[in-house]
């Protein structure tokens, strides 16, 4: 993973607070180089839904301080391999989850999983212990928060990190489930399909 950039004491301090909370079973708003979100323990992920309004068959995602812990998660295997190369960054991959996986994140078997590329997002992670799980910061059927302002405005959390000075770009990540070697778009985001496609297929053709 490529070095992260530097975040301020003020913003340490910060993520120490949102971790004891988290620890306590608590919720918190942090910001990654999407979206804003919401973030708690994998037993309290039931806390996320009750906050949006989240209908209970939609999943939350896992994120992941790294690919190592990420692969921890899954039996993808060489799909895995192929695409979590594109991490940290705007990438959520659903794939089959495997027996370490938190069995309310992987409902049917599979787990979304996700590497953020914000430096307060991999502070907290790495203060939480790797994994939280997580999903967008805004009541469902509302938009994503994409500043501070906006998911302040929002009131779901009392407890938000600054983000460092680095803002979100406001663009969700691509959602792609792995079958074998083919794609499903979950949905479309910041980064292309195409070259998802494409990489897999490299893999898989042996160039990689």
């Amino acid at each position: 993973m490529e070095k992260q950039p530097h975040i301020t004491e003020e913003v340490a301090q910060a993520v120490a607070r949102a971790a004891e909370r988290v620890a306590a079973g608590g919720v918190v708003g942090y910001p990654t180089e999407t979206v804003w979100g919401l973030a708690a323990r994998p037993e309290a992920s039931e806390r996320l839904y009750a906050l949006k309004g989240r209908e209970p068959d939609k999943p939350v995602q896992v994120s992941c301080l790294d690919e190592e812990t990420a692969r921890r998660l899954t039996e993808a295997g060489a799909a895995f391999d192929a695409l979590a190369g594109l991490w940290p960054g705007p990438l959520t991959l659903v794939l089959p989850a495997s027996s370490a996986c938190p069995p309310d994140l992987a409902p049917g078997g599979w787990v979304g999983l996700r590497v953020p590329d914000h430096p307060v997002a991999l502070a907290l992670l790495r203060a939480c212990g790797g994994l939280l799980a997580t999903t967008s910061l805004n009541p469902s059927g509302q938009p994503a928060a994409r500043t501070f302002a906006e998911a302040q405005a929002y009131g779901l959390v009392p407890l938000l990190l600054p983000d460092g000075g680095f803002p979100a770009q406001g663009l969700a990540s691509t959602v792609v489930r792995v079958v074998g070697d083919e794609l499903e778009v979950l949905r479309e985001g910041a980064l292309p399909v195409q070259l998802l496609r494409e990489r897999l297929h490299t893999f898989s053709s042996g160039g990689m």
